[in-house]
């Protein structure tokens, strides 16, 4: 790596044209430090503390001309010289310029290979270039040596809190020379006592019966008792083979604690099931027997009254796997229809750029359909010119007549439908009008003829705008929606007897919870057979968002969230989602798809749902938690609290002690007990907060499961962390009994 030309060019670093307007655009120089996971940059603000951020930060790099701001202000004669750096969370992208193709060249492709690096590297090696860094951040005077403060200035840095007693009972222990500070393999063997694993010492300790290693009968036993995994001894082995990082244990078929370590750390030593990292799940039933992942507002990048609109948003809601937008369409001054969040002051976006951008990435996390759930403002002209967008640009992908020779009886299933757009609106007929060869001249003349095309929220957007309205259709934007035609909600009898299966109705979430609770058994039945769309209260301006659980337990398929506001609510959504291979949509429970069913998620008759289990947690310890505060001193005490949503009988937590002091390396050695009763429908979600004992804790991390998805036995969680990245520093859990 040393030796290749782009890393090379990373190192010696360039000057790079910032762009963030028409007339802000400006000169300033951009270089890879050494530790090759740290951009330096120019900065002429004098108030700037940090002009650094860390390459774990990036989320893509993109060649081109490909971002909105690049878009809008550059010409196309500078596309090959020009890149984007995208960032996770909500820090705003960096669009730039280089002085040449080959230096932008350089720059992605450099960037792009130091990003893979440093995903690719073993969770020890992460922890010895974390730790490496720190130290060489401690060592003030570059003299190779840690003195006390240094110690204590470095053991801040990761995160521990220690008087001076014990950084000079460290010194003495590690203090060959006994001249009072540490240098050499004096700072190698004080790396090995902070980086020691206890908890990883006992278990190893306890199977490793060969020449004080694991042998392959060792490590099998390990995993038939501790992991309760039914796996033979080939399957042993060929962890042996893959992990071990000793290739003198190996050729031995036998793994040392490193190794072990190493497995811990990867797929098969996580809690969540690896199999359901893939798709498992039958994807052939009907679209209406899944929950699919839904986004409200899409395309707004914060909140709902003043905030930026951006074809981004729908960008990052893909890539999240998200197979529900939503588009927002209104009127353009210039005869361009444009998405915005109407009667606020949210800036505008091209209809045609959404589609554009839609079109781009919808398929690039998942191939299973996505629905473009449009919310139309606009003149009948401008529809027409919709229509023709989204036609011209989707082209064939676009679903613009049922599947098939004959009128369907239901929804097709996301495996029929894979690399496919499907559009929820209003139509003006019926969905076997699309079969015949004409229309009727009562259809054609329709398009003149003054339609209630509201449903639920767009009556919603008319409260709030004080305006009611009639809205004229397009028959050229009513054709092509086929199997998402959005109705009105007039109650579950009448929906009963006069929806059809292509029909869907949209529930603000004040009404979505009241069905939920007081008529849950009715909402069940009637989402059997019919999608359903909930979208949040008008009165969450900030982009907040609801509890999408109680409409899960009542089967409601697109539960949409505000994608760009991360908390609870979100953290919820993608551990659901999580499983299935990402893929954005997820198999309900049978009794939430069977008509005959008589599952009730709050009275809980007794029926197939039911199934006790006992879940047994023991939280462990944690490995380098990241800081709340950057401030020097600042050290977190962190405790755990392990939270299980679902039924209403099911919803508790518990939590652990907090460790004071200590963010490198706590131990709680806590368990937990929890009886669960619709397991099918449980999430777990481990919660890592920092404690405080005059005000709220601070959130640290996350990690969400579903019940269905957890392994037994020893296991390790990746969180998600406050800032929206995710890290490799974890904690374990200890043997998920489900009886």
């Amino acid at each position: 790596m040393e030796d290749d030309p782009d890393l090379q060019f990373l190192l010696s670093g360039a000057g790079l044209v910032k762009v963030r307007s028409s007339s802000w655009k400006k000169t300033r120089f951009f270089k890879l430090q050494e530790d090759c996971k740290t951009m330096w940059h120019e900065s002429k603000k004098t108030l700037r503390s940090k002009q650094t951020f860390s390459v774990e930060d990036i989320d893509s790099v993109r060649s081109g001309r490909q971002t909105e701001g690049l878009k809008k202000y550059t010409e196309e004669a500078l596309d090959p010289r020009v890149f984007s750096i995208l960032f996770k969370g909500r820090r705003k992208n960096l669009d730039l310029i280089a002085n040449s193709e080959g230096e932008a060249k350089h720059w992605v492709s450099g960037l792009e290979k130091v990003i893979f690096n440093l995903s690719n590297l073993s969770q020890q090696s992460k922890t010895e270039h974390w730790i490496y860094n720190c130290l060489r951040k401690a060592d003030i005077n570059c003299d190779n040596k840690m003195s006390p403060q240094e110690l204590i200035n470095f053991l801040h840095d990761i995160n521990i809190e220690v008087d001076d007693e014990y950084v000079q009972m460290l010194i003495e222990k590690c203090d060959q020379s006994k001249c009072g500070s540490l240098e050499g393999e004096e700072i190698q063997h004080f790396y090995e006592i902070l980086t020691q694993r206890e908890e990883i010492d006992v278990i190893y300790g306890a199977y490793a019966k060969t020449e004080g290693m694991l042998s392959a009968a060792n490590l099998l036993d390990f995993l038939q008792k501790e992991q309760k995994e039914q796996v033979d001894l080939s399957y042993a082995a060929q962890l042996i083979e893959k992990y071990e990082v000793d290739e003198t244990a190996k050729a031995k078929q036998q793994m040392t604690k490193d190794g072990f370590l190493m497995y811990l750390h990867q797929p098969e030593g996580l809690i969540m099931n690896p199999a359901h990292k893939r798709v498992y799940q039958d994807m052939q039933q009907p679209l209406n027997h899944y929950f699919i992942s839904s986004s409200h507002n899409t395309y707004l990048m914060e909140d709902q009254l003043k905030g930026p609109s951006s074809t981004e948003a729908y960008i990052r809601a893909l890539m999240k796997s998200c197979r529900c937008v939503e588009l927002d369409i209104w009127d353009g001054s210039d005869g361009e229809p444009v998405i915005y969040h109407g009667y606020t002051l949210t800036s505008k976006i091209l209809f045609k750029d959404a589609i554009k951008a839609i079109k781009e990435y919808a398929f690039k996390t998942s191939e299973y359909p996505v629905i473009l759930s449009l919310e139309n403002h606009c003149s009948v002209e401008q529809q027409k010119l919709m229509a023709h967008h989204m036609t011209s640009i989707l082209g064939s992908a676009l679903v613009t007549k049922p599947l098939g020779d004959h009128m369907p009886t239901e929804l097709p299933s996301p495996e029929d439908l894979k690399r496919r757009f499907l559009i929820k609106g209003k139509r003006l007929n019926k969905l076997e009008a699309s079969l015949s060869d004409q229309a009727s001249a009562e259809e054609e003349e329709s398009v003149t003829e003054e339609e209630d095309c509201r449903d639920d929220e767009e009556e919603s957007e008319k409260n709030l705008s004080g305006k009611s309205k009639t809205l004229k259709l397009a028959k050229e934007l009513s054709d092509i929606v086929i199997y998402c035609k959005s109705v009105k909600f007039q109650g579950f009898e009448h929906a009963q007897t006069h929806q059809a299966f292509y029909e869907m109705c949209s529930f603000k979430e004040g009404d979505a919870f009241k069905f939920a609770e007081k008529s849950a058994f009715e909402y069940i039945h009637h989402n059997v057979d019919k999608l359903s769309r909930i979208y949040p209260s008008a009165f969450r301006t900030d982009s907040s968002n609801y509890d999408p659980v109680p409409l899960w337990n009542a089967g409601c398929q697109i539960v949409a969230l505000n994608f760009q506001t991360p908390g609870p609510e979100m953290d919820l959504n993608q551990g659901l989602f999580g499983q299935n291979g990402l893929c954005g949509y997820v198999l309900k429970p049978s009794y939430l798809r069977d008509k005959a069913s008589e599952f009730d998620p709050i009275t809980l008759t007794r029926g197939p749902w039911l199934k006790h289990k006992e879940l047994h947690v023991m939280v462990i310890s944690a490995q380098q938690l990241p800081k709340v505060s950057q401030k020097m001193a600042s050290v977190v005490d962190p405790l755990v609290r392990v939270e299980i949503h679902g039924v209403p009988a099911d919803e508790t937590e518990k939590e652990t002690r907090h460790i004071q002091n200590n963010g490198f390396n706590p131990m709680w050695n806590e368990n937990f007990q929890f009886d669960l009763y619709v397991p099918e429908l449980a999430l777990v979600r481990f919660v890592v907060e920092d404690y405080d004992a005059v005000s709220n804790n601070d959130f640290i991390g996350q990690c969400t499961v579903p019940f269905t998805s957890l392994q037994n036995g020893h296991g390790n969680i990746h969180n998600m962390w406050k800032n929206g990245l995710q890290h490799f520093v974890h904690f374990t859990v200890h043997s998920f009994q489900l009886l």
